[in-house]
């Protein structure tokens, strides 16, 4: 009997799970946070002009962060009156018709105000993290408030950043995970249908900065990456336990670039023109509990344009200078190095490097390797308001890029 019964048993469980509803999550900086977009069949030129603009918005207000894509449907923030402060969240189809525009709460207007972190979507859920430190869990059909923690009312944070809380937090099945910062909840894991909290993890007193935390799987090991004023840590996933403790300094304490790790190996990058612990990769041990320096180079100064791995090299720019480099992973050597055009965002698809500069606003399609740094085709972005800070978005075939006030869909495929 029970050689009949064992096996129906298992036919049972396996049915269940095939037919539980499969997550759907639209990321930062990619399916991965590492900057590349699994796409194909994109174009390997452009026209002089730029590809074909599908269509734009203007109307969003102030804001920095990029857009999330997911179910037929775009979603992008930003905050229309100063006076007010209230962050709202747009929702477009993805012909660009308005399907709902829904306030949230208040978000950051002191330095470079607008809307920083970039909505996290997973299933029928939104996530937003305001610039006034607050997380905001939304239904994304009806844009209405499912639960909101407060980093200062809630979590006993003294107060918010000088630049405003930029991080898109980070989904692990059924936690968020963000980093308020302080003594008591340095890094927290809170139950993503409730808000309810399910670990916290204690740090040294620093103030949170501006990067996004990265989950990794170390040999079976589930480690949170996140950053805060002063320091990389390594963090357990599942109980909140920190392992391992990096110094990694900045003048302004501002790091805001997402970590990338490979194989065993991270790299952070973070600098400005005087005191810096610049661009450095860490090993962690082959338990997870420990991290040393390979190898760190100070001067090459990339705030927060961030960087994308291809094989055995990292390429990016430095801050506000018309330098791109090929750097390699393993030395942190520079093999090339290109002067043509400002620096900016870099992000990955099909082959090529997709590269928004944040001084001229010029969008650039790059063929790069190890041996060299070429620009394909460039176009300068027409519409939006003040910085070119936000990082552009593929998705199914389409480039997402905002400016400020304005939202622009190009046509990149085939």
């Amino acid at each position: 009997m029970n050689r009949v019964i064992f096996p129906l048993f298992l036919l049972i469980i396996i049915i269940i799970i095939g037919c539980q509803p499969k997550t759907e999550i639209s990321e930062w900086r990619g399916p991965n946070r590492d900057g590349i977009y699994l796409e194909t069949n994109l174009l390997k030129q452009w026209p002089e002009n730029g590809p074909e603009m599908l269509w734009s918005f203007e109307g969003l207000g102030y804001g920095h962060s990029a857009v999330a894509v997911i179910d037929n449907k775009v979603f992008v923030t930003g905050i229309k009156d100063t006076v007010s402060s209230l962050g709202t969240l747009f929702t477009f189809d993805k012909k660009g018709n308005l399907l709902l525009e829904k306030d949230y709460g208040k978000d950051f207007i002191s330095n470079f105000h607008g809307t920083r972190s970039t909505p996290i979507v997973v299933n029928d859920l939104i996530y937003i993290e305001s610039g006034e430190g607050a997380v905001y869990c939304l239904n994304n059909d009806s844009g209405e408030e499912v639960w909101s923690v407060n980093f200062i009312d809630d979590l006993g944070v003294d107060s918010v950043l000088q630049f405003g809380y930029s991080e898109s937090v980070l989904i692990d099945g059924d936690n968020l995970i963000c980093v308020p910062g302080g003594i008591e909840n340095n890094v927290v894991a809170l139950n993503r249908f409730t808000g309810e909290l399910v670990w916290n993890s204690k740090g040294i007193g620093e103030i949170a900065t501006y990067n996004s935390p990265i989950l990794i799987n170390h040999n079976g090991l589930k480690l949170v990456i996140a950053m805060t004023s002063g320091s990389i840590m390594g963090i357990d996933a599942t109980t909140g336990e920190m392992y391992w403790r990096v110094e990694q300094t900045q003048q302004n304490k501002i790091h805001a670039n997402t970590p990338i790790f490979y194989n065993g190996k991270l790299v952070v990058s973070s600098a400005d023109r005087k005191d810096s612990s610049g661009l450095v990769q860490l090993q962690i041990s082959d338990d997870g509990k420990n991290a040393e320096v390979v190898w760190r180079d100070k001067k090459f100064i990339n705030l927060m344009g961030g960087f994308v791995k291809i094989d055995s090299c990292l390429y990016g720019s430095a801050y506000l200078k018309k330098d791109w480099r090929v750097t390699n992973w393993n030395t942190g050597e520079m093999l090339v190095q290109n002067k043509e055009i400002g620096g900016g965002a870099i992000i990955y698809a099909d082959s090529l490097f997709y590269c928004y500069t944040e001084h001229a606003g010029e969008m650039a399609l790059v063929s790069a390797t190890p041996n060299k740094f070429e620009i394909i085709s460039k176009f300068e972005i027409p519409l939006g308001t003040k910085e070119h800070w936000a990082r552009p978005v593929i998705d199914n075939g389409v480039l997402y890029v905002r400016h400020g006030d304005a939202l622009m869909a190009y046509l990149i495929s085939k």
